[in-house]
């Protein structure tokens, strides 16, 4: 049976802590999945799911946290702390108290991420290939700049001419990967471009994430979505012999 009192998601711009209060049943999973995602989108950087004040009515309905987590695994700086009193679970980091999980985070390296906020334009794939290669340059993994330039330009012009919304960039580097994202304001998935000319830029589809990324993926927000790939440096060495 749904509960009178339902799960609220509290944030705060400032902390790294988003505390679930109230009670978590099957009926409010969805909300909870939503405020969550869109959290981690606007905040780059680990944060900590704070369980200590909920009440779980349905033991099922505690799996979103690690929907969730799995869910933000691949976007640039984004990762997902849990703070759960009532015991670690298998397959996700769980501290018992607070100090625990903020001593984990400050353990953690410090986020390193760019972005970048674009209008929907035909320049919008040129501003984000320059913020790619920067990055790039930045931490040290110039062999991606290529293939990354070639998948945020499709990703980019994929909202341009299919979302049409203002978009925002985001790209970080992760050990010796890199981790790209285009977040709009269109809940329409991806969709190929149709064919282009030799010449052109983009527009050549979907098909060319694929070619250059390890993984990639499209999750949806409450008001949009994001797509995401990851690009890692053996497989472009590897492609380069």
């Amino acid at each position: 049976m749904p509960t009178d009192v339902r799960c609220l998601v509290e944030t705060d711009e400032s902390s790294a802590v988003v505390r679930l209060t109230g009670v978590l049943d099957l009926a409010g999973v969805d909300a909870v999945r939503e405020a969550l995602l869109a959290r981690l989108w606007a905040r780059p950087g680990p944060a900590i799911a704070d369980l200590s004040r909920l009440r779980v009515a349905e033991p099922a309905a505690r799996a979103v946290v690690d929907d969730v987590r799995g869910l933000v695994a691949d976007w640039p700086a984004s990762d997902l702390l849990v703070l759960d009193p009532a015991g670690a679970r298998e397959g996700a980091p769980v501290r018992a108290t607070l100090d625990e999980a903020q001593e984990a985070l400050a353990g953690a390296p410090l986020a390193a991420v760019l972005n970048a906020d674009l209008p929907a334009s035909v320049g919008a794939a040129r501003e984000a290939r320059a913020l790619v290669t920067d990055g790039c340059g930045r931490w040290g993994v110039p062999e991606l700049a290529e293939s990354a330039c070639i998948a945020v330009t499709e990703m980019v012009n994929n909202v341009v001419a299919h979302a049409r919304t203002p978009m925002t960039v985001r790209v970080a580097p992760r050990d010796s990967s890199l981790h790209l994202a285009v977040r709009d304001h269109s809940p329409r998935p991806p969709a190929y471009a149709g064919l282009a000319p030799l010449t052109s830029t983009g527009g050549r589809g979907l098909l060319l994430i694929d070619t250059v990324a390890r993984r990639w993926g499209s999750t949806p927000l409450p008001d949009g979505k994001v797509v995401w790939c990851v690009l890692h440096g053996e497989d472009e060495a590897a492609y380069r012999s």
